[in-house]
Parts: C-alpha cells; sequence; structure tokens
C-alpha cells in the first residue's frame, strides 16, 4: 500500500489496509513480515508507531501457517562479544525472508542477546550444527573475509545409507562450474549405515550433499538430493560438528567442537 496521509503511525496505517486486528499486527511486525519502502531502500519494520510520509510503501507478507511456526532454540556455545558462536536446530533458517526472521538464526540471536546480528556464512535449514554470527559490520567483515579466504576449517558429520565403500575419499567435482573440494572419512559402519566425517575446502551451495549423491551415497533424509520423501521420518543427517580458526580479535587459536551428545549418532 502507499501511504497518503503523513505522519500516521505504521500500526494505524495497517490496521486501515487489512481486516487484521490491532494484535495480529504487532504480533507480525515482531516476526519480521513487514517491509518499508522509502525512496529506493526497502527495509524490515518492526516499529508499530513509526511515523510514515506520504508516498511511502509498505508491504505485509502475512501467512498465518508460517507465522504461527514455532522455532526450536539455539544453544550459545561461545560468547566473544563482537561475535558468538551457536548450535543451529535443524528447523531453523540461518537468516530470514519476506515472509518473516522468527525461525531464523540471526533473529532469534539478536533478541537473546540484545546486539545486531549479521550473518556471515549458512547452514541449510535441514542442516543442524555450528554457525558464528557477528555482532558489528567491522567483525561481519573480518569473518567473512576469514571464511572468503578458506582460513576456517570445518568439519561436518553425515551418515548414509548401507556401507560406504571408501574409508578415505576426496571429491573435487565442481558445483556451479566453481571448484569444490570435499575430504570424507569412514568413522563407523553398522548394518543398515555408515557415518561419515566431512571436511570441506570449498563452500559450495548444498556442496556436501551433491558430492555424496554424485557417488551413490546420499544423505538419509535428503529430499532433494537422495530419496527420502516429504514425510521422511527423519531429519537430513548432516551436521556442521567444528570449527578451527584464530581469533579475529586477539589471534588466539579457537577450535569449538560440538558437544558429543548433540552430535549425530548412528
Amino acid at each position: 500500500m502507499t501511504i497518503d496521509t503523513d505522519n500516521q503511525p505504521l500500526i494505524d496505517a495497517l490496521a486501515g489496509a487489512t481486516n487484521l486486528s490491532k494484535q495480529s499486527l504487532k504480533s507480525a511486525l515482531d516476526k519480521g513480515c513487514v517491509w518499508l519502502k522509502t525512496g529506493k531502500k526497502i527495509n524490515r519494520i518492526r516499529r508499530i508507531k513509526k511515523p510514515l510520509k506520504i508516498g511511502n510503501e509498505v508491504f505485509i507478507y502475512f501467512n498465518e501457517k508460517i507465522l504461527s511456526s514455532i522455532p526450536a532454540q539455539p544453544t550459545l556455545l561461545l560468547d566473544k562479544n563482537s561475535y558468538s558462536i551457536w548450535f543451529k536446530p535443524a528447523g531453523v533458517f540461518s537468516q530470514g525472508s519476506k515472509w518473516g526472521d522468527h525461525c531464523a538464526l540471526t533473529r532469534l540471536v539478536e533478541k537473546k542477546l540484545d546486539r545486531p546480528t549479521f550473518l556471515v556464512h549458512r547452514l541449510d535449514r535441514a542442516t543442524s550444527g555450528l554457525m558464528i554470527l557477528a555482532h558489528s559490520k567491522t567483525m561481519a567483515r573480518e569473518l567473512s573475509k576469514l571464511f572468503a579466504d578458506r582460513l576456517i576449517k570445518k568439519t561436518y558429520l553425515a551418515i548414509v545409507a548401507g556401507d560406504f565403500t571408501h574409508k578415505k575419499i576426496s571429491l573435487n567435482t565442481d558445483i556451479d562450474e566453481k571448484h569444490a573440494l570435499s575430504h570424507i572419512t569412514k568413522l563407523m559402519q553398522n548394518a543398515q549405515k555408515s557415518l561419515l566425517s566431512v571436511h570441506i575446502e570449498t563452500g559450495r551451495k548444498h556442496q556436501i550433499r551433491k558430492h555424496l549423491s554424485e557417488i551413490n551415497f546420499p544423505i538419509i533424509g535428503d529430499r532433494l538430493y537422495g530419496t527420502a520423501k516429504k514425510n521422511h521420518p527423519e531429519d537430513l543427517q548432516l551436521q556442521a560438528v567444528n570449527l578451527v580458526f584464530n581469533c579475529p580479535i586477539d589471534q588466539q587459536p579457537i577450535n569449538i567442537t560440538l558437544s558429543s551428545e548433540d552430535q549425530l549418532k548412528l
């Protein structure tokens, strides 16, 4: 909707343009599905009494099913004030979308710590594990550069069906016409499954999922690159379990591993 009255509070403009109650609108604003366009800029807006100007445009992406979702809560593992490391459960998004951000790690952490939060890398929604978040734009740039320069070592666990036929293997098939390299080690197996350790030197989209699928060992629970159906009983069996890097604050080594009780198991 386009605003035609100066200084109209945002909540009043929304109430006049929708059939939603002010209570529902307050919840929608808090959950991040309302956007304000001023000139060429469009930003998520949460302030219910934000005074609007003539010509402003307001967009609301109200989806009751999405907004009623209740996210699993992340666990704080390390707090360096200007950045922090968290255990992201499966089902939690790394970042929000136009439909909201209340199920996104960035917003959940922002509310828990009462600090601004900046994304510097991603895990798929279905993937659980360790994530680093920055709390200043300067730290976001520094951490992003560490990832870009491949100075953060990332190790994952993955569970595949059957007896994985390689004790160790490196996979280097290009992804999206870009170099991608995954080193895979079989840790253990039982009659039905194999547990793998995967170290990736590059961070291409869905890299581990694609590489394992290409050698006919898709990750259990993978609906996109495997055989799992929509109602598959298990989550995607992929988890980021270890991060190793030098702290950008004091250059001291950081080596953080997800606790054994939270790790994937056969």
